[in-house]
């Protein structure tokens, strides 16, 4: 008797995916990220309740991967009803922002996915991050961007949708 197919994982990130930035300052420093990372932070009235449901509906297991690690599970899944989720273990966010480098998260993701197939949602996905999991993980994976200034959407989640639908009829 074969072992069931695990779910596919569905890495989920916070700032700008779920809580869009558009207008907002992002935090510069620790101290400002301690207020951001907060209960009364004015920004998180951007959050869509709805899309709690819609991703608890998707037939994948939901993961936190976010700066605000277990953070995430106090501050936003209460308020997109969302039960306490797993949280990736990653590596520490960089100070500033690089670019034409692999994502600090990347690495990591596909570790903890180790094999199974998997989404990433997030803003700051790149080139380099879709063709070095496309290398290095050896089951599939789809990388899906979304644009940091409205967060994620109705139609973003349908695609996510769409992709699981078809990664369980290869399976």
């Amino acid at each position: 008797m074969t072992e069931p197919a695990q779910r596919p994982l569905l890495f989920l990130d916070v700032d700008g995916t779920l809580l869009p930035v558009g207008g907002a300052t992002m935090p510069s420093t620790l101290e400002e990220w301690g207020q951001w990372q907060h209960h009364g932070n004015p920004q998180l009235a951007k959050l869509t309740p709805g899309h709690g449901p819609r991703l608890l509906a998707l037939p994948c297991e939901l993961v936190w991967a976010t700066a605000w690690m277990h953070d995430a599970n106090e501050v936003i899944a209460p308020l997109l009803g969302l039960p306490q989720l797993p949280v990736a273990d990653l590596p520490d966010a960089p100070q500033e922002d690089v670019l034409d480098v692999l994502h600090w998260k990347t690495r990591a993701l596909v570790e903890t996915a180790a094999g199974r197939p998997f989404i990433w949602v997030d803003d700051e996905i790149g080139d380099l991050d879709r063709e070095w999991v496309a290398a290095e993980h050896r089951g599939p994976a789809l990388l899906h961007r979304v644009d940091s200034a409205v967060g994620l959407t109705h139609a973003d989640i349908a695609a996510l949708g769409d992709w699981l639908t078809e990664v369980s009829r290869r399976e």
